[in-house]
């Protein structure tokens, strides 16, 4: 039978401490995969073996999706399933077919507690292995409203069932793997498309910003860790979400590494910037906290509601914070971010810091894709990015130089139907 219906809104509160830092743990490992892993299959096997672990399974799959014959079949299996190869060549379920296929057709996890009282369970599989199936989750992969397959843990360790928690541990590792798929299918498109140049600028993007996204992870991480050494609960809750708009931001991957690989046409909506603001500074501030940089924000002089691109501006602050952080002293950094309105129907976006500044030779040079001044540590396609989209908004960027010594980034952005 299927497990009853779990609140999604109480999941949390039902992980233990150790259980909570175990998932935290994994789905950190995860993404460092994704962003240092470039050779698909390999990537997958570690994803699937990260969630095999988290989910404390017996054995875990992977079935992708077949679009012409509407059909998935196994690419990766791991754990006591038997020969993969006997798998991919006589294994293809119907979508509704199976569990797999049933979760694949409503595009919703299934959570089986007995397969052997479930109809639905196609145990083909389990004969060509000499596996046997007590248990499984069944979580659909979604891209951008596509399917794109199904992962399945098989049997829980110690003879329990997959819990509510396991659930949506996995619709977030489901997440991470779908979008891994997609990113390589449309990297095998642009190469047929015989597009390397646009191809190296995109991946070179995508690479930066898994970096950003990294970067607030590693906070996160950090500061779960401290609550749950310390037992401080509300500590905990209330770094827990941070980490949590982490994981979701870095499944919009495949977009992002479109951002520089062609024109885009800004999706504008009435946007709360300030909330855009504090938003990627709260995803930032474990770093920040890390390092021991102060962080000032002033939004005061905001007086309208621009239409902007909230995501890609998003993008712009998390790319100005990350430049100004790396600029900042080890000890005593600053840094100011501010938003204001002004005459003209524009809003001005700055960023300030405390460091070293950018020599007026240069200044121009900074914006140009690949140009690094932080060498190995650098991807030199941040401020392009950033200057690309404030460009795709009609506007553009600067830098000067700050009141507080450092580099000041100014950003002017027409707003197209505001309200006030």
């Amino acid at each position: 039978m299927t497990s009853p219906t779990h609140d999604k809104a109480s999941w949390l509160a039902d992980a233990a401490p150790d259980e909570l830092r175990r998932i935290v743990v994994a789905l950190y490992r995860a993404h460092r995969l994704v962003s240092a892993i470039t050779d698909l299959d390999v990537l997958l096997e570690r994803i699937l073996e990260e969630s095999k672990q988290v989910a404390q399974a017996e054995a875990c799959s992977l079935l992708l999706y077949d679009p012409d014959s509407e059909e998935l079949y196994f690419q990766v299996a791991l754990g006591e399933s038997g020969d993969l190869q006997t798998l991919k060549r006589e294994i293809r379920l119907k979508v509704g077919q199976g569990i797999a296929g049933a979760a694949a057709a409503a595009r919703e996890c299934v959570n089986v507690i007995d397969v052997g009282q479930d109809s639905r369970f196609y145990d083909f599989a389990d004969q060509r292995s000499n596996f046997r199936t007590r248990n499984l989750l069944a979580v659909p992969l979604i891209d951008r409203d596509e399917l794109v397959g199904v992962l399945e843990v098989v049997n829980k360790v110690g003879g329990a069932h997959f819990t509510g928690v396991d659930l949506h541990v996995m619709e977030m590792f489901s997440a991470l793997t779908a979008s891994a798929l997609a990113n390589a299918r449309l990297i095998e498109k642009n190469l047929r498309a015989e597009r390397l140049a646009a191809l190296g600028q995109a991946v070179a993007g995508m690479s930066h910003h898994t970096k950003n996204i990294l970067a607030g992870m590693t906070g996160s991480v950090d500061l779960i860790d401290q609550g749950l050494s310390q037992g401080n609960q509300e500590f905990l809750h209330q770094s827990w979400p941070v980490f949590k708009r982490c994981t979701e931001r870095i499944s919009n991957f495949v977009e992002d590494m479109l951002a520089y690989s062609k024109p885009r046409v800004p999706m504008r909506r009435p946007c709360d910037l300030n909330s855009v603001i504090q938003d990627a500074c709260e995803t930032f501030q474990g770093l920040l906290v890390v390092k021991k940089v102060g962080l000032t924000v002033d939004t005061s002089r905001l007086n309208r509601r621009p239409s902007l691109d909230e995501r890609a501006i998003y993008r712009c602050v998390l790319n100005l914070l990350t430049n100004a952080a790396d600029a900042v002293p080890r000890e005593g950094g600053r840094i100011r971010i501010s938003a204001y309105s002004a005459s003209g129907n524009v809003v001005w976006l700055e960023v300030a810091d405390n460091g070293s500044g950018v020599p007026e030779a240069i200044r121009e040079s900074v914006f140009d894709p690949f140009f690094s001044t932080k060498g190995s540590d650098g991807t030199g396609l941040g401020l392009a990015v950033t200057r690309k989209i404030a460009e795709e908004h009609g506007g553009s960027i600067v830098v000067e130089t700050a009141p507080e010594g450092g580099a000041l980034f100014r950003m002017c952005l027409p707003c197209e139907h505001t309200t006030e």
